[in-house]
């Protein structure tokens, strides 16, 4: 135990290190190695290269080969320019000054939802800059929950809690946190979830940019079980690093009469389509690196009959 706790603590030794020169550094000269990191593990090193070629392949069949790789050059360029705004962002973006880094859109219907006694599920992906996003919400002054998975080195875990924390933002171990959310949710808190996971066999099979896709069944019925309103945003990046539009793209209110949105899989549905939208408004800066169509079902199935 000993040799793995000197392990973690020289790797976040490193990754403070690390930060540290970030933080040094102007934020033009760190969009420009931004741009060279991408070519470099994009081009060079091909880091899940297959993986994101297939999954931009399916999302926008007619796109051709070549597009798909520029495409899959300025996604890396928007992961490493995510990592140098969110070490920018403590000392950058604060209550007097973040009007001149953040824009807000459709923010009425989203401020109105956070004042409100009810609940709230606010529902996103990884696109744009979504801690930036959570870290925002409280310099506005609308604390937030979020589910989130404990990292396995802990001085990571603390490092990275600390700045989600920096204005409220609480974390809600994902392992574990069931009753802490059942219970922010019954005091008419917001919880927000990145909802473009991979639930597994198991999940609520949705279609997602033309395929199936598993989804966590759970935040639909928190939902429906807590009489919970349900936004989708997003914090997409604009001209150029920390530069930001807080766009809340829309929100239902499951329990409304007459919404034809009543069960698990139709408010998974909905929320699914309404994140694909926002994604093709900017699919540089989501993940697609992620391996989020897999499907093990078939598999199963034919090894049973084979059995």
């Amino acid at each position: 135990m000993r040799r793995w706790q000197i392990i973690d603590f020289l790797v976040y030794f490193i990754l403070r290190v690390l930060i540290c020169i970030v933080q040094a550094i102007r934020i033009e000269t760190g969009h420009r190695l931004a741009r060279r990191l991408a070519w470099f593990f994009c081009d060079v090193l091909r880091i899940r290269g297959g993986v994101v070629d297939d999954n931009l392949a399916h999302a926008f069949p007619e796109m051709p080969p070549t597009e798909r790789r520029r495409l899959a050059r300025r996604m890396w360029e928007h992961l490493f320019l995510l990592v140098l705004e969110v070490a920018h962002t403590p000392r950058k973006i604060h209550e007097t000054n973040w009007r001149d880094h953040v824009r807000l859109k459709n923010e009425k219907e989203l401020v109105q939802a956070l004042l409100d006694d009810r609940p709230l599920l606010i529902v996103t992906a990884h696109l744009g800059n979504f801690e930036v996003g959570g870290y925002v919400l409280g310099v506005l002054g609308f604390p937030t929950y979020t589910v989130a998975r404990t990292l396995d080195n802990p001085y990571l875990d603390r490092f990275l809690n600390r700045f989600r924390a920096g204005t409220g933002q609480h974390i809600i171990p994902k392992n574990g946190g069931f009753d802490q959310i059942i219970d922010v949710l019954a005091h008419g808190g917001a919880m927000t979830f990145l909802a473009d996971q991979y639930a597994g066999p198991k999940g609520c099979w949705v279609d997602f940019f033309g395929r199936s896709a598993s989804a966590h069944k759970a935040i639909a019925l928190l939902a429906l079980d807590n009489h919970a309103r349900m936004s989708v945003c997003a914090s997409l990046r604009l001209d150029g690093p920390m530069q930001f539009e807080m766009h809340n793209l829309t929100s239902i209110d499951p329990h409304e009469v007459g919404n034809s949105v009543g069960t698990i899989h139709e408010l998974t549905q909905w929320y699914t389509t309404q994140l694909e939208e926002l994604i093709r408004q900017t699919p540089d800066q989501y993940w697609w690196l992620h391996r989020r169509w897999k499907d093990t079902r078939k598999k199963k199935s034919k090894k049973k009959q084979a059995a």
